[in-house]
């Protein structure tokens, strides 16, 4: 009995004819009918029914196929882990990241994984914040870079990247330009350049005001914070925006330090029960080890590049 011939037998059964089955199996249909009348001889019984106009199990055809299923499915299972041990890794990724590179090695990261497992499909898609959370909790991501205010969703694990404190943000010839902190509460009746609900920066914004007894009164929103910075930067609104990517930006908007400040976090995060692929989980240990180097890298020497790197999130 070789596996070969049980995968034939479970083929032939589920396209309920020979022709559909040598098809979808990429062989000959002689050779299909072939191996499984010698499976018929070995063990002595009809497998199937060929009398009618689809194939169907015979009573010991049915007995059998669970068994032919579950020794096929072992069969997979033991390449897989073969492959595993191997460092062989096949299969799919699917990752999410919010837009404006929060983390910035995220690049040569998918290089690098790609280099050493070739045969993995690497998927990367951009969003809020809210989107990519929902779409790791439902299993249609596998891990995504996420900003996060307060407590992380429940069914979800993760790595803080960064934290960050969120600044008013304005243009140098602005009233408030001088200041170097306000209260948060002095927001309440100022026009707002935010992100968009559901992003990181927004829920943390969100909370913090409601905290100090008041709703942000939202001007505008857009889904990019260079977008933001700018919107700010012409006069339409005090943005509020993480104070290291405010304090590096090209358009000159000058940081006021919030009392209290919002605070938000950029997160690797995944399933508690771990992505279900091999190949997402060999990812999944891959970025946390380069968290863990970067994070070893910036005790040592107190980079500034990684804390500006870092200012990004939604």
């Amino acid at each position: 009995m070789e596996l070969r011939q049980l995968e034939y037998l479970v083929t032939v059964v589920d396209e309920a004819g020979f022709t559909k089955a040598a098809a979808r199996l990429h062989v000959a249909q002689p050779g299909v009918s072939a191996q499984i009348k010698q499976l018929e001889r070995e063990l002595g019984q009809e497998l199937l029914d060929r009398s009618g106009r689809t194939v169907r199990p015979t009573r010991a055809g049915e007995a059998i196929l669970p068994y032919a299923r579950a020794a096929l499915e072992n069969a997979a299972a033991v390449r897989l882990v073969a492959d595993e041990l191997a460092g062989l890794v096949r299969g799919r990724v699917a990752l999410g990241t919010i837009p404006s590179r929060p983390l910035s090695e995220l690049p040569s990261l998918l290089a690098a994984f790609h280099r050493t497992h070739p045969g993995v499909e690497i998927t990367l898609a951009e969003d809020r914040s809210d989107l990519l959370l929902a779409a790791v909790r439902a299993g249609r991501l596998d891990v995504a870079v996420v900003g996060i205010a307060g407590d992380r969703p429940p069914g979800l694990a993760g790595e803080v990247i960064t934290e960050q404190e969120m600044a008013a943000a304005v243009p140098p010839d602005h009233a408030l330009a001088k200041r170097r902190t306000m209260p948060l509460r002095a927001l309440r009746d100022v026009p707002l350049v935010c992100l968009s609900r559901g992003s990181g920066i927004r829920t943390a914004l969100e909370q913090a005001c409601g905290g100090a007894g008041f709703q942000p009164r939202v001007a505008f929103e857009a889904g990019d914070p260079h977008v933001v910075a700018e919107l700010a930067a012409e006069g339409l609104g005090v943005a509020v925006l993480p104070r290291l990517f405010v304090a590096g930006h090209p358009t000159g908007l000058r940081p006021v330090a919030l009392i209290p400040a919002p605070v938000g976090r950029i997160e690797l995060v995944w399933r508690d029960d771990a992505p279900a692929s091999p190949a997402a989980r060999a990812f999944l240990a891959k970025a946390r080890a380069a968290l863990a180097d970067n994070s070893a890298d910036a005790d040592a020497d107190d980079s500034p590049n990684a804390a500006d790197g870092s200012a990004h999130t939604r």
